[in-house]
């Protein structure tokens, strides 16, 4: 069986399909509202799923009788787990004989928790990976099955970064459960030093801080993208904002937005050091659109700043 929510756990999903191991049932989160209707729709795992006629388990909780009891009844040998987004507890842990097998996108036991390609780009961790390991009753600390590794490059924005993770996952998946079939893989216990936690970032987390660092605002604002979104308050009201990129122009004070004139204008912020550049900016009710445009609308004046 498969349990996975988002548009980040297909990757692994199809590569699931495409091999010689059944999917006999997908698990997935309830249908939940989206947009601005607020109109419930079904995750992109359970749509992929129905797409390939497979059954469709959306439990309201993993510890739902029903549910356990319909698990017991299609007898999964293992259950791949990518994402899946609730807590699963020892009694549907204990159903599969292979366990649960989850793909986690960092090299455990660093980064343990909801969002570990956010924390690994505002940490500044320069090497990341994706880790399979047995789902036990702790948060991420079950033994591990097999590790890749991956480089953060220096423009990587979270979302970039989990896209080239969750396609090399799928593949690390793939092989753990083929190892487990053979008997060739076996659990190893974590290391119990250089145990991080990486808790999901909320809008507030998202808010840039302009007198922080060029480097302490460039990484937060790509941990941040695409969700939560980072974003700052410009006359009061919202402003969201796409990568930044350094200009090394320092004497700029923090907050301080301006255009920069010449044959390549451009619109750059003043941080607790140097001076950094936006790319492109949402104002509230707006679509995106680049930084020059939207000041030339917004006449900048020498005593804007961002907050």
């Amino acid at each position: 069986m498969f349990a996975g929510t988002p548009a980040v756990a297909l990757p692994a999903l199809e590569t699931l399909l495409g091999s010689s191991h059944e999917v006999v049932a997908v698990i997935t989160r309830p249908d939940a509202p989206a947009g601005r209707g607020r109109v419930e729709i079904e995750s992109p795992i359970a749509r992929r799923a129905a797409a390939a006629a497979i059954e469709v388990l959306k439990p309201p909780r993993p510890v739902d009788p029903v549910f356990q009891q319909r698990l017991r009844q299609l007898e999964p040998e293992c259950i791949a787990v990518v994402a899946y987004g609730a807590l699963v507890p020892p009694s549907a842990l204990d159903i599969p004989p292979n366990g649960w097998v989850n793909l986690h996108f960092s090299l455990l036991p660093a980064w343990r928790g909801a969002a570990p390609v956010q924390h690994a780009i505002l940490h500044g961790d320069e090497i990341t990976g994706a880790t399979t390991f047995l789902l036990e009753a702790g948060l991420d600390t079950g033994p591990v099955l097999g590790v890749l590794t991956e480089e953060i490059r220096p423009r990587d924005t979270a979302g970039s970064l989990l896209e080239r993770l969750s396609v090399a996952g799928a593949g690390l998946l793939l092989a753990t459960l083929d190892g487990l079939a053979s008997g060739e893989v076996v659990g190893v216990p974590q290391r119990p030093d250089g145990v991080s936690l990486a808790p999901k970032l909320n809008p507030a987390d998202a808010r840039v801080d302009w007198p922080a660092s060029a480097m302490r605002v460039d990484r937060l604002i790509r941990a941040c993208t695409p969700t939560p979104g980072p974003w700052t308050t410009f006359r009061d009201r919202r402003l969201k904002l796409g990568p930044v990129l350094p200009t090394g122009a320092d004497g700029v004070a923090a907050g301080k937005v301006s255009v920069v004139a010449g044959p390549d204008p451009s619109v750059v912020v003043g941080t607790g050091t140097a001076a950094v550049r936006l790319t492109t900016v949402q104002p509230e009710g707006k679509p995106a659109m680049a930084a020059v445009d939207w000041a030339r609308g917004a006449r900048l004046t020498a005593d804007d700043r961002f907050a």
